[in-house]
């Protein structure tokens, strides 16, 4: 018998680059509960392309309030994609 996957929805905000080549600025996501940001940043290349991988590449992440970079992070609730601003 197949064991069941257990999924969370992920509030997914997106600014800047980001929004535009997600052509939105937020959707909710279904991931596997013990999703991390890798998993997130997959997902989103699968849905938005190249484009999108380009600016997943200089990202940071908002997950929850909490501001990081490491893929490793467990995804929370919200997770926001902050590319870098005017340059930065």
């Amino acid at each position: 018998m197949a064991e069941a996957v257990t999924v969370r929805a992920v509030e997914v905000r997106y600014f800047a680059a980001a929004a535009e080549a997600a052509d939105r600025t937020e959707e909710t996501l279904t991931l596997p509960a013990n999703a991390d940001l890798g998993q997130l940043r997959t997902a989103l290349i699968e849905r938005y392309g190249r484009r999108m991988e380009k600016i997943l590449t200089v990202s940071a992440y908002l997950v929850d309030s909490e501001l990081t970079r490491d893929l490793t992070c467990a995804v929370g609730a919200q997770v926001d994609v902050l590319p870098p601003f005017a340059g930065g």
